[in-house]
């Protein structure tokens, strides 16, 4: 059993659809859209391992803060101790906000995280 996809709501989607096709080399398909329902979506595929869906939806709301119960982050494997240090000076240079330095944690991981445009935390990792 594996993880297919995860799905976020946003109210930027083109945004959020740059920001993972620039950074983590996403691929979408064509934009789906229910103007019946106010929904438009984009499914995105990545070298490997789950997809990810950005949905928006006219009655969705932003929610009160990056800390709230359910998803807390995802995480992007690039590879190298190395390529984690690079992505995050990226996307310090880009103005993004980095939520935690490069660093091992208590539990072995070598791991920087980042907010993307919708301020979900994104951990970049080995």
């Amino acid at each position: 059993m594996k993880i297919n996809h995860i799905a976020l709501w946003t109210n930027q989607l083109e945004e959020l659809r740059e920001f993972y096709t620039k950074y983590f080399d996403g691929r979408t398909n064509e934009k789906y859209i229910n103007p019946q329902k106010g929904f438009e979506s984009y499914f995105m595929r990545f070298e490997e391992g789950a997809a990810l869906e950005i949905m928006r939806k006219i009655n969705i709301t932003e929610p009160d803060s990056v800390l709230h119960i359910g998803l807390a982050h995802f995480s992007f494997s690039v590879g190298s101790k190395e390529a984690v240090i690079e992505f995050i000076e990226r996307f310090r240079k880009d103005g993004y906000t980095i939520a935690s330095e490069p660093r091992t944690t208590g539990d072995g991981f070598f791991e920087g995280s980042i907010l993307d445009p919708d301020n979900n935390l994104v951990e970049i990792t080995i």
